[in-house]
C-alpha cells in the first residue's frame, strides 16, 4: 500500500472531523470563557438551578454535588446524582446555570426514561469492549492470510463500529438536554430574556463537540471499512 493509500489516505478520512473537533473545542472554550464571566440576573449559582430545575419536576431525589476538574459535569443515573464541576458549582454565571440545567435535564430525560438515554446506557458495556479490542482484532485479521484474516477483520470492525452507533445515538440525548435546559431555564425564571443568547451560546458549542465525535467515530469506521474493501479486492 501506497504512503497516500495508507497513513495519508487516514489523514484525508479524518481530517475534517479532526478539524471539526478542534473548532468545537474552541468553541466551547470560548464561550464558557466568555458567559463565565457574566453574572446572572437571578443570582442563583450552578447547584441552585439545578436543584430549582430538579424540584420542579419532584426529582427531589436526586442529589447534587461538586466534583474535581474543568467542564467534568455529568449526570450518574446509577447512583442518582447531579455531579457539578466547582466552576460550576458555585458560580453565579451564565454559563454555570446553563451547563448545570443541562445536567439536571439528563436526570429529567432518566426519570421519564428518555429512550434514546436507556439505549446509550445499554450500549455502555459493549462500546468500552469494541472500542479497544475491535481495532486490535481488526488488526489481527490484517495479518492473516486469506479469508480468514477477512473475516477476523470484519469482526473486529463490528465490534469497532458499536463505538460509531454509541456516537450517533449520543447526539438525541445531549440535543434533548439541551433543549429541556433552555425551556427549563426561562419557564423557571432563573434566567431573563437577555441572558438566553448566553446560555443558547454555550450550549449549542457544547452540541457542536459530540456533532464533530459522530463525525470522527464514522470517518474512522469508514477508514477501516476501506482498508478491508481493498484488500479483499486485491
Amino acid at each position: 500500500m501506497s504512503y497516500f493509500g495508507g497513513y495519508g489516505l487516514y489523514f484525508l478520512f479524518a481530517l475534517p472531523a479532526l478539524l471539526l473537533g478542534l473548532w468545537a473545542q474552541f468553541k466551547v472554550q470560548s464561550a464558557f470563557k466568555k458567559f463565565s464571566q457574566v453574572r446572572t440576573l437571578s443570582g442563583l449559582s450552578g447547584a441552585q438551578a439545578a436543584r430549582r430545575i430538579l424540584d420542579t419536576h419532584n426529582l427531589n431525589n436526586i442529589q447534587i454535588e461538586p466534583t474535581q476538574g474543568t467542564l467534568s459535569d455529568h449526570y450518574d443515573p446509577s447512583a442518582r446524582v447531579l455531579r457539578l464541576s466547582n466552576g460550576v458549582y458555585q458560580s453565579q454565571s451564565v454559563a454555570a446555570v446553563g451547563i448545570a440545567a443541562h445536567e439536571a435535564g439528563h436526570a429529567i430525560q432518566h426519570a421519564e426514561n428518555y429512550p434514546f438515554l436507556t439505549m446509550r446506557s445499554l450500549l455502555v458495556p459493549t462500546v468500552q469492549l469494541g472500542s479497544w479490542l475491535g481495532p486490535i482484532i481488526f488488526m489481527i485479521g490484517l495479518f492473516l492470510a486469506g479469508s480468514t484474516g477477512t473475516t477476523v477483520s470484519w469482526i473486529g470492525l463490528g465490534l469497532f463500529s458499536l463505538t460509531a452507533v454509541f456516537a450517533l445515538v449520543t447526539l438525541p440525548v445531549e440535543l434533548d438536554a439541551s433543549r429541556r435546559a433552555k425551556q427549563a431555564l426561562s419557564v423557571s425564571g432563573i434566567i431573563y430574556t437577555q441572558e438566553v443568547g448566553g446560555v443558547n451560546a454555550v450550549l449549542d458549542a457544547a452540541a457542536l463537540t459530540y456533532v464533530a465525535a459522530a463525525i470522527q467515530a464514522l470517518s474512522t469506521l469508514a477508514y477501516y471499512a476501506f482498508m478491508l474493501l481493498g484488500r479483499r479486492d486485491d
